[in-house]
C-alpha cells in the first residue's frame, strides 16, 4: 500500500465555482483514479458523489476532509469530457457543477438522506414518552431506520423536523447521512452443466438413469442440451428460457440442480432488446445523393462543418448511413443527434436494420438505469460475451455528454430545430454549436442537416465558415407538395367554414380519406381551449403562480398551467363579477379532435402533443398506429413537423397560421417557415403529389409566400436585412440576464441597479430591465437584461467583465 499523501480535486455537482480538494486515505491510495466518482462530506452533514478530476501531492493552505469511499471500480469520466464541460462552464456562463449535473445519468449523481435510528442502548422503560415519541420510537424498533418522509408517513404527525430535534436532546435517536439511489446493472439467472457430466461418458449415464424414473428431468436436460449446444462446453441457458421452452416446473429445475446436474449463475444482460439483425446491404445512393455525397467528403477534406441543405424528403438519411458505414470502417464512433425523442422512433428501426445491436439510443425517456446502462456499454464495462459496445449513439441533446473516446463522425439532424437550445436550469446550451466544439475535441467530421436551416448556420457557409452541399430533388423523383392559403377571412363572411376548418381543408379531407389515404393536420397549442372567458366583464381564469392564463383541458375536466403545472377546477361563475356565463375562446388540439370527430364521424383520429405522449411508449404506439394505417387523421402540434416519414399522407393542414407569425420573438418569422415548411414535407410520397392547405387571416404575409413557393432563399435574405438593421444574431450575439425574486419591488429596484452598472461597462448595447411576455412564474417575478455584442468583439472579456459585475451586485444585495 503506497504511503504517499495523496489530494483530489473533486468536481460536485452544484452550482459553485471550482472544484474542492480532499485528501485521499492511504487505503485508497492504489485505487484512486481521476475520473472515478467518490463520496465526499460537503458542509455539515451533507454527502454527495463528486468526481475526481485531478490527483496530486500538493498541500490545500485550509485542513481538508477525508474520501469516504470510491464509488467505481473504474473512471466514469474521461479527460475529453472533462475539457468539454471547461468548455461549456466558461462559453455559456455556467459553473462545472452545473455542467456535470447535466452530463451525467441520474443514476450517478448520488445525495446523501437523513436516515433516523435508536440511539444506541435507548431503553423504552427509561423515558416517559408522549405519543409522538412513543410512535417513533415503535415505528423504528421494527424497521431499524427511517428518513424523515417516511417518519412523516408512519405517524400521522406534520412538522415532525422539530419534534425529532428534541428526541436527539433527549438521546433517544440520533440521525446520519446516507447516499441514497445508484445504477444496478440487470442480472439474469443462468443455467449451465456442472463439469462433471461435459464428458459424453458421463452424461450418457446421466441420462440413462434419469430415463429409468424421471422423465421430466430427461425432458428439461435434452432441452438445456439443445439450447447450449452439444461439446466440451455447453454454453449458459437463461433459467426463463429453459423452463418456458421445456414446460418444465421450479421443482424439476431444483431437484436437477440439487443434484449436482446443473448449477445457476449470474449474468449481467442488456436491458435493451434489439430484434433487427444488421443484415441490409449497403446503402446505394442514388446520383443526386452520390453527388452530395461527394461535396461533404470535399468539405471534411477541407476540415470543414458540413451543411447539407435538402429538401423535405431529399434521402439525407441514405446519406448519412453512408457516411456511417465509412465511419465504422475507421473503427471509430458516431453520434447522431436528433432534437425530439418522437423522431428516434423511426430512425431507430431503420438504422438497426443496417447496423444491429451497434446501434444504442439514450434519452431521457429511458429509466436511470437503462440510461446508465448506455453510459456504462460505451465505457465498456459491464458487458457480457454476447452484448456489442455501441459504436453509434442515437438521441436528442443529452447524448452529446456520453464519454465518447474515438468520436470519428457528429450529425446534428434537423439543426434549426429550437429543441437543441437548453433553456432552464443551467447549463444555457446550444447542443448543435456545442456539438461542433465536441467535434474538434475528438478530430471527428460534422454534417449539419436540416430542409429549413438556421439563419446563423446559413450565414455561415456564405462566409466560408461551413461548407454548403444541397440536395434539391427530392427522392425517388417525388414532386414537392402543391401548397393552397386559404383566406379565412373570406370563409368567414360567406360562412363556408365549420368551426376551425375551412371549406377547402374539408374537402381536401374527406377525398383523402376516401381514397384511404392519410392526414395530418398541425396546430402548436394543446389542450382543449385557450382560456376560459366571462362574457361580461372578460375576466379569465389566472395561475395562482405565475402571470398567465390557464388553458382548459377537456380530458381531466380541469384548468392547467402550461409553466409551472398548476391545475384546478372550472369555475361556476366569475371570479370577478360573479356571471355565470362562461365561454371558452381560442383551440387546442384537444378541440380540434373532438370537434373533427364530430364533422367526420367515421374517421380513426389521433392526437400527438405533450399531453398525450407522457408515458414511456406513446410515442412508439402513436406513430406505429399511423404507420400501420390504423389512424387516418394524425392531429398534432409541432412534434407532427419534424423528420417523421409516413407513405401515405395525401393531405397536411396547417390549422392558424398567424398564431405562429403574431409571437413576439425576432425569430417568430424564421421559425414559422421552418414550420410550416416542415410539415408541407409530410404531404405526398413515391407516386403521387400532396396537397397542403394553409389556413390564415392574413394569407398575403410575406412569410407564407416564401413557403408557398418553397423560397428559402427569399427568406432568408429578408430577415437578414431586418437582422442587421436591428442589432440581432447573425450580426451580434446575445446575452440575456435573467432575474428573479418572489417580490416586485425588490426585483425592479435590483435589475435596475445591475442595468445601471452593466452600461457603465458596455455602454448602449445593454438594454432593459423589461419583464418577459410571462413575467412571474412559480411566485418568482422575473425580469431580462439583454447585452449586444457585435461580431469581432472580445468574447471572453465580455464574460469577465459580466463575472465581476455578478459579484459585485450579489455583494451589494446582501
Amino acid at each position: 500500500m503506497s504511503r504517499i499523501t495523496l489530494f483530489a480535486d473533486v468536481l460536485l455537482p452544484l452550482p459553485v465555482k471550482g472544484t474542492f480538494t480532499y485528501r485521499v486515505p492511504y487505503e485508497l491510495n492504489d485505487f484512486v483514479q481521476e475520473g472515478q466518482r467518490v463520496a465526499v462530506q460537503f458542509g455539515k452533514k451533507k454527502v454527495y458523489a463528486g468526481l475526481i478530476k485531478k490527483l496530486h501531492e500538493k498541500v490545500p493552505e485550509t485542513i481538508p476532509k477525508y474520501i469516504l469511499s470510491i464509488l467505481d471500480e473504474k473512471p466514469v469520466v474521461n479527460n475529453i469530457q472533462f475539457r468539454f464541460w471547461e468548455w461549456i462552464s466558461s462559453y455559456y456562463l455556467s459553473t462545472e457543477g452545473e455542467v456535470m449535473n447535466a452530463a451525467l445519468p441520474s443514476a450517478f449523481k448520488l445525495a446523501s438522506e437523513s436516515k433516523v435510528m435508536l440511539f444506541p442502548g435507548f431503553s423504552p422503560d427509561e423515558h416517559i414518552m408522549d405519543e409522538f415519541e412513543y410512535r417513533v420510537t415503535e415505528a423504528l424498533m421494527q424497521k431499524g431506520k427511517l428518513t424523515i418522509d417516511e417518519i412523516t408517513k408512519q405517524v400521522g404527525f406534520q412538522k415532525v423536523l422539530p419534534l425529532l430535534n428534541k428526541m436527539m436532546d433527549k438521546r433517544m435517536i440520533y440521525m446520519e447521512e446516507e447516499l441514497k439511489g445508484g445504477y444496478k446493472p440487470k442480472l439474469e439467472k443462468m443455467i449451465v452443466l456442472s463439469p462433471a457430466y461435459h464428458p459424453e461418458e458421463s452424461l450418457k449415464q446421466l441420462m440413462d438413469e434419469l430415463g429409468k424414473r424421471a422423465h421430466k428431468q430427461l425432458e428439461c436436460l435434452m432441452t438445456y442440451l439443445t439450447l447450449a449446444g452439444f461439446g466440451d462446453q455447453p454454453k449458459p441457458v437463461a433459467k426463463a428460457e429453459l423452463m418456458q421452452k421445456s414446460g418444465s416446473s421450479p421443482a424439476v429445475l431444483k431437484a436437477l440442480t440439487d443434484k449436482g446436474v446443473f448449477e445457476t449463475e449470474e449474468r449481467v444482460v442488456s436491458r435493451f432488446q434489439v430484434e433487427e439483425n444488421g443484415e441490409m446491404p449497403p446503402v446505394k445512393l442514388n446520383k443526386h445523393q452520390e453527388q452530395a455525397y461527394e461535396e461533404i467528403k470535399h468539405g471534411f477534406s477541407e476540415r470543414k462543418v458540413v451543411l447539407l441543405h435538402g429538401v423535405t424528403s431529399g434521402g439525407k438519411t441514405e446519406i448519412y448511413i453512408k457516411l456511417m458505414e465509412e465511419t465504422l470502417r475507421q473503427g471509430k464512433q458516431v453520434l447522431y443527434l436528433l432534437p425530439e425523442i418522437a423522431l428516434t422512433t423511426q430512425i431507430i428501426t431503420r438504422l438497426r436494420k443496417y447496423f444491429g445491436d451497434q446501434v444504442g439510443v439514450y434519452h431521457s425517456r429511458y429509466s436511470k438505469d437503462e440510461r446508465a446502462e448506455v453510459w456504462n456499454h460505451l465505457l465498456g464495462y459491464q458487458l457480457s460475451d454476447d452484448m456489442t459496445r455501441y459504436n453509434i449513439i442515437l438521441g436528442p441533446r443529452s447524448a452529446m455528454f456520453l464519454p465518447y473516446d474515438n468520436l470519428g463522425l457528429v450529425i446534428v439532424d434537423e439543426e434549426h430545430d429550437q429543441s437543441y437550445k437548453q433553456f432552464d436550469p443551467a447549463p444555457r446550451y446550444h447542443a448543435r454549436d456545442a456539438a461542433v466544439y465536441l467535434s474538434t475535441m475528438h478530430n471527428a467530421r460534422v454534417v449539419l442537416g436540416s430542409a429549413t436551416p438556421s439563419i446563423e448556420s446559413y450565414y455561415n457557409t456564405k462566409q466560408g465558415k461551413y461548407k454548403l452541399v444541397e440536395l434539391t430533388e427530392r427522392y425517388g423523383g417525388m414532386q414537392m407538395p402543391e401548397i393552397v392559403v386559404v383566406d379565412m377571412r373570406e370563409e368567414k363572411r360567406r360562412r363556408m367554414s365549420k368551426s376551425h376548418f375551412s371549406s377547402v381543408l374539408l374537402k381536401e379531407m374527406k377525398l383523402a380519406l376516401e381514397e384511404q389515404k392519410q392526414v395530418i393536420l398541425f396546430q402548436n397549442r394543446r389542450g382543449f381551449s385557450l382560456r376560459l372567458e366571462c362574457a361580461q366583464c372578460a375576466w379569465v381564469p389566472q395561475c395562482k403562480y405565475c402571470d398567465v392564463t390557464l388553458t382548459y383541458h377537456k380530458a381531466s375536466e380541469l384548468l392547467k398551467c402550461h409553466y409551472c403545472g398548476y391545475s384546478t377546477t372550472i369555475p361556476h361563475s366569475c371570479g370577478e363579477c360573479g356571471s355565470t356565463h362562461l365561454k371558452m375562446q381560442g383551440f387546442g388540439t384537444e378541440k380540434v379532435v373532438e370537434e373533427l370527430a364530430m364533422i367526420i364521424p367515421e374517421a380513426r383520429i389521433d392526437r400527438m402533443d405533450l399531453d398525450s405522449t407522457r408515458t414511456k411508449h406513446a410515442f412508439n404506439r402513436i406513430i406505429t398506429d399511423f404507420e400501420d394505417r390504423r389512424t387516418d387523421i394524425l392531429i398534432g402540434t409541432q412534434m407532427v413537423t419534424k423528420g417523421l416519414d409516413f407513405d401515405n399522407v395525401r393531405v397536411v393542414g396547417v390549422l392558424s397560421a398567424d398564431n405562429m407569425l403574431s409571437f413576439p420573438d425576432f425569430r417568430a418569422h424564421e421559425r414559422s417557415f421552418q414550420l410550416m415548411q416542415q410539415v408541407s414535407g409530410r404531404a405526398g410520397r413515391k407516386h403521387e403529389r400532396g396537397k397542403v392547405i394553409i389556413q390564415a387571416w392574413k394569407p398575403d404575409h410575406p412569410i407564407i409566400r416564401f413557403v408557398v413557393h418553397h423560397d428559402f432563399e427569399g427568406m432568408y435574405r429578408q430577415q437578414l436585412a431586418e437582422r442587421k438593421k436591428f442589432y440581432y444574431p447573425p450580426y451580434y450575439r446575445l446575452i440575456i440576464v435573467k432575474m428573479k425574486h418572489k417580490k416586485y419591488d425588490v426585483l425592479h429596484e435590483g435589475s435596475a441597479v445591475l442595468a445601471k452598472d452593466l452600461r457603465t461597462r458596455f455602454g448602449k448595447v445593454v438594454y432593459g430591465p423589461e419583464s418577459p411576455l410571462v413575467g412571474r412564474v412559480r411566485s418568482l417575478y422575473i425580469k431580462h437584461i439583454m447585452i449586444k455584442v457585435a461580431r469581432g468583439t472580445n468574447y471572453q472579456k465580455v464574460k469577465d467583465e459580466l463575472y465581476v459585475a455578478f459579484e459585485e451586485f450579489r455583494t451589494l444585495a446582501k
